[in-house]
């Protein structure tokens, strides 16, 4: 039976921690000027992956 192959982009955006996966939040690509500090520096901690989300996840990263 081959190998299933792990979905590349999710590869990217999710890492596997303890707690579950771990992902970037998003709102902190551009139009920075507008939005305050305190927003901005919130937005840079990492989230978990939502529990309802977690299996499809899983479905996409086989391996990790």
């Amino acid at each position: 039976m081959p190998k299933m192959k792990t979905n590349r982009g999710a590869a990217k955006r999710f890492k596997r921690s303890a707690g579950g996966f771990k992902r970037a939040q998003s709102f902190r690509r551009h139009i920075l000027t507008k939005k305050p500090t305190k927003r901005k520096r919130q937005l840079r901690s990492p989230e978990l992956v939502a529990a309802v989300d977690v299996p499809m996840v899983r479905r996409m990263l086989p391996y990790s």
